[in-house]
């Protein structure tokens, strides 16, 4: 009830700061690159990534440098690994859920997602939030049966260097109550795992955002990989 108090409160100041953020933030493409392929030795396995910006790889220049780019030469030396992502910037829940309709039915070990930044920015509601990964993860399972399902958590957006207050504080919340319910949804499933976006370890390690102050860096894309990677040599 707080929070929609808030909202409505502070609405006329969102609308100017937001405009403002459109009209000062550097708009950065997604990076170029294969977005399917097979690369590595080992035992097959093949991964599937899916989401929003930063599942594309925005804010490096290449898909080498994107998560896709880094988690491959994380496991490549242990998997023969077959990976795909879909995905694409600017896209929210309900987009993604759209988007994964048009994809073949294929089996893929494992999916790992990065959703909610853009659920957060139309300002939608944790309860309402949580009941659309519902509807995203019951038709990853279905299309593409995976063995393993990795959820990034929604960034703590009141951390994001782009966004003034109290547009940031704003977003913060709703970012910490969506994450709230996500760890719970997840600790229901049996064949999922979460990955927390800890941007305070990455200011501690000294590691950038990317310059538009609201995507991940090259430094921050390697080491998000590296948890994902962690996770999945636990399991295969």
């Amino acid at each position: 009830m707080f929070l929609k108090i808030a909202t409505f409160v502070l609405i006329p100041s969102l609308i100017i700061q937001g405009r403002q953020v459109k009209k000062n933030t550097p708009r950065l493409a997604e990076p170029e690159g294969m977005r399917e392929g097979q690369t590595g030795q080992g035992p097959v396995l093949s991964i599937l990534i899916v989401g929003d910006s930063a599942a594309a790889g925005v804010g490096v220049a290449t898909q080498d440098d994107a998560l896709l780019g880094a988690l491959i030469k994380e496991l490549q030396m242990d998997y023969a690994l077959q990976w795909k992502l879909h995905a694409r910037s600017g896209d929210g829940t309900v987009q993604i859920i759209n988007n994964l309709h048009t994809l073949e039915d294929c089996p893929y070990d494992v999916v790992l997602t990065s959703v909610g930044v853009n659920d957060v920015t139309q300002l939608m509601s944790a309860q309402q939030w949580v009941k659309k990964q519902n509807q995203l993860y019951a038709l990853i399972h279905q299309k593409f049966t995976p063995k393993m399902v990795i959820a990034t958590g929604v960034p703590p957006m009141h951390l994001f260097p782009a966004l003034p207050n109290p547009l940031r504080w704003l977003f913060g919340q709703y970012a910490m109550q969506m994450n709230i319910k996500l760890a719970k949804f997840v600790q229901q499933q049996s064949n999922m795992q979460w990955i927390e976006y800890n941007i305070k370890r990455y200011q501690a390690l000294n590691l950038d955002m990317a310059e538009d102050g609201f995507h991940p860096s090259k430094a921050v894309y390697q080491l998000w990989a590296k948890e994902v990677a962690d996770k999945i040599r636990q399991s295969f």
